[in-house]
């Protein structure tokens, strides 16, 4: 083991029923270092999270940590008192308590608690990373940035030696994100280990030391910060070379209609309490949209601000140059709005009725459900659009629950299509179905903009929105950071507009 070296993972491998979620993955931590682990969805970092905090017990591998040797951890309480602590996104403490009660919670030796003390303990710690909170105060009344920062000050005080932040700046605004910064750096200074998981490119280059790349459950290299410039760190995430891709040019017959280029829906200054930066975005009628980025960059918060499926904070719509208020999903859809939610499982299908009655929900929804629909007339909705996207069912009256996700996903097509919208936003229609199913909804998007509808397409793999989209917008960091139309739409121009640019390190 090197002499810096606080933690090494050698050969990891861990598998799940159907899948390798990680293999042979070897991951290297210094002492104060901080040190960004980045990948994709599915790129492994959760499990190798989870094995080194014994959340999972991994199939293969070693684990050894310095002045302690090679370890065995099977549980949390193991890395606990191995000096492996992890903050997570969702706080984990207790509001309801005080600061200091958070600080020493699960941690009484039996004796009578001494109050005092405990306070006067805590207040040392807290004053000595600069954390603006008193012992004494609720943890409810603080920010979420400063909650955060008393779960650090817990690990700490528990004489962590690797402390691991797992996306702890999502819910945080650009000052928060700075003080946390400043508490990272401090530790660092102390000789703390941080791995760092994010999917904010510009935070990993501001504080990071190394950079991990992940991808498939397989480790793609180990780098220093200031050698891997942005657009190469896109470009092993995605597993896409620079100079070796090909364009993919969009297959979609242009829609000739007499109001074709007519601007169907615009949004200005658009922001949600979601986190993204306000944004301006249009969308013509008969065209093919995407918003594309980087996990993490924002690509499903704004159509859910644009749906009104997230509290609107400020911005103005237009529908076909008329100024309307969307702020619910209920008046997105009367305005002509559908939206096919990221995660079906959760936003999509209702999982104990039938395919009959998921098709007709939203239809039911604007008609009202004191006007039920008749059977006769539910059973001739569903049955038209169960054969228009052969959707493979027993009947319409199966349990939508035992479809395959690919069928799941074209039952919710089937409801946003029965209300003939005339803009239809698709965030993730693809993920998680087969190839089949897949080219029969990248045809049905490309038909629809061709009979005049607007579309806006959302996916994780860049190949298939290169195929569908005319214009795509770019995000990072829950900005957008470009737009590209024609001949820019490239893979390269894609990573490079990603990055921020080639020569930006």
């Amino acid at each position: 083991m090197k002499d810096r070296s606080v933690l090494e993972m050698r050969g990891i491998s861990k598998s799940f029923p159907g899948v390798r979620a990680l293999q042979n993955v070897d991951f290297t931590l210094c002492e104060g270092e901080i040190h960004a682990l980045m990948g994709e969805n599915g790129a492994g970092k959760s499990t190798l999270i989870k094995v080194l905090t014994g959340v999972y017990t991994k199939d293969e591998g070693t684990i050894t940590l310095k002045d302690t040797g090679e370890v065995q951890i099977h549980s949390p309480q193991d890395a606990q008192h191995f000096g492996i602590s992890t903050v997570y996104q969702e706080i984990t403490l207790c509001p309801n308590l005080t600061v200091a009660e958070n600080m020493y919670i699960g941690r009484e030796t039996g004796k009578v608690r001494n109050w005092k003390k405990m306070n006067e303990d805590a207040d040392k710690i807290l004053t000595s990373l600069d954390i603006p909170a008193a012992a004494s105060q609720q943890l409810s009344s603080c920010s979420i940035a400063i909650q955060q920062m008393v779960a650090i000050a817990r690990a700490v005080d528990m004489d962590c030696r690797v402390l691991i932040l797992d996306e702890p700046t999502s819910s945080l605004d650009d000052q928060e994100v700075q003080k946390l910064f400043g508490l990272m750096r401090d530790l660092k200074k102390r000789g703390v280990g941080i791995i760092f998981v994010t999917h904010f490119l510009d935070q990993v280059y501001e504080v990071c030391d190394k950079i991990t790349v992940l991808r498939n459950g397989t480790l793609v290299g180990e780098y220093e910060i200031e050698n891997l410039p942005r657009v190469q760190l896109v470009s092993k995430m995605l597993g896409k070379e620079m100079d070796d891709l090909s364009d993919i040019k969009s297959e979609a017959e242009t829609y000739h209609g007499d109001d074709a280029g007519e601007v169907v829906y615009e949004a200005e200054g658009l922001q949600s309490d979601a986190g993204i930066k306000p944004f301006d975005f249009h969308i013509r009628k008969g065209e093919v949209n995407g918003f594309t980025g980087l996990l993490g960059s924002g690509r499903s918060e704004c159509v859910r601000a644009i749906f009104g499926a997230d509290r609107v904070l400020a911005g103005t719509t237009k529908k076909k140059g008329r100024q309307v208020k969307i702020t619910k999903p209920i008046e997105a859809m009367k305005n002509g709005i559908a939206y096919l939610p990221e995660d079906r499982k959760i936003d999509g299908i209702i999982g104990d009725l039938s395919v009959r009655d998921n098709i007709i929900l939203a239809l039911q929804v604007l008609t009202g459900f004191f006007k039920p629909f008749s059977k006769a007339k539910a059973n001739q909705f569903a049955d038209e659009y169960i054969k228009a996207l052969s959707i493979k069912t027993a009947s319409n009256d199966t349990p939508i629950g035992s479809l395959s996700g690919g069928n799941q996903q074209k039952v919710i097509l089937a409801r946003w299509l029965l209300m003939h919208p005339e803009y239809l936003i698709l965030d993730e229609p693809t993920r998680g179905i087969d190839i089949g199913t897949k080219v029969d909804i990248q045809k049905l998007v490309l038909k629809l903009a061709s009979e005049g509808m607007s579309v806006t397409f959302i996916s994780s793999e860049t190949d298939e929105m290169l195929r569908t989209c005319s214009r795509l917008i770019v995000m990072r960091d829950r900005k957008v950071v470009g737009e590209l139309t024609g001949e820019d739409l490239t893979q390269n121009k894609i990573m490079s507009t990603i990055a921020g640019g080639e020569n930006k390190a």
